[in-house]
């Protein structure tokens, strides 16, 4: 994949893309979206896949649940696999379903070493049933577990060391967390390996209050602003270049506006790069 910025595949897009073909690096598309075995969405997914390196960002696997693994879902995931061949996999650090019943979101686990064992058997599970290493994601939060025993970066550290998978740090994931539970989002950036992290998240989020608290809640539905713009650069200090994706999911702006968000990106690594050179 290359160490450059790639946006989100999204279907009000597809047509544009394959008849603009834009000046982006690569495209991720949420790997749910392309299970079927055919049909127009699929077939135009192929037809990217041709001129486009590609990244498939499952949301469904729910790694973190109690619930036993969902043969089905991992079946289509490998078959999609099989099919498109993406540079990158990745999934979340979250849980979504108890008993069988799914939430429409991706919840945080608590930082324990229960849970480290337990997710870290899942993953090693899924990359085997894939035939690959994924990558897995920080999740953004809004409350804390009373039982966590350690911080996220050690323990999605520690995951990776235990499952063999690789990270995808959600930069602005780390902001809104900071934010919500006054944290240094540069301790957690330092206390991740280096060789460890292959692909950066950057997204929008939004501010609400609840009474005297102000919370920022991962909505993906505006640009990246510029603090999260300033973790980037320190990012690429600490970690180097590694593939860049801007996420917008909800109030979808023309398809231009991601490019220059790309674009944006791309600028920032190459003075960074010339900067240390």
């Amino acid at each position: 994949m290359p160490a450059h910025a790639g946006i989100g595949l999204r279907a009000q897009h597809h047509l544009e893309v394959l008849s603009e073909s834009p000046k982006v690096a690569w495209f991720e598309a949420h790997s749910e979206n392309y299970f079927a075995a055919g049909g127009a969405r699929v077939q135009i997914l192929d037809r990217i896949r041709e001129r486009y390196p590609l990244s498939l960002h499952g949301v469904g696997l729910s790694l973190g649940s109690t619930d036993p693994l969902d043969a089905e879902h991992l079946a289509n995931l490998r078959r999609a696999v099989e099919r498109f061949e993406p540079q990158l996999v990745s999934e979340h650090l979250s849980w979504s379903s108890v008993g069988g019943r799914f939430a429409n979101d991706l919840l945080p686990l608590p930082y324990t070493d229960e849970a480290l064992r337990h997710v870290s058997a899942r993953i090693a599970a899924v990359q085997d049933a894939l035939g690959r290493q994924i990558l897995i994601e920080n999740v953004s939060s809004y409350l804390q577990f009373a039982d966590s025993a350690m911080p996220e970066w050690e323990f999605l550290t520690a995951v990776a060391a235990h499952s063999g998978c690789g990270l995808l740090l959600d930069l602005n994931n780390i902001y809104v967390a900071a934010h919500n539970h006054r944290f240094d989002a540069l301790e957690y950036l330092h206390a991740i390996p280096r060789g460890a992290v292959q692909e950066f998240h950057l997204a929008g989020h939004s501010r609400v209050r609840h009474g005297a608290l102000e919370l920022l809640i991962d909505t993906h539905s505006t640009a990246v602003c510029e603090a999260v713009w300033e973790l980037y650069r320190a990012a690429l200090r600490r970690f180097g270049a590694v593939p860049t994706l801007i996420e917008w999911d909800s109030q979808i702006p023309p398809l231009a506006e991601l490019v220059a968000e790309a674009d944006k990106a791309n600028a920032l690594e190459a003075q960074l790069h010339a900067h240390a050179a």
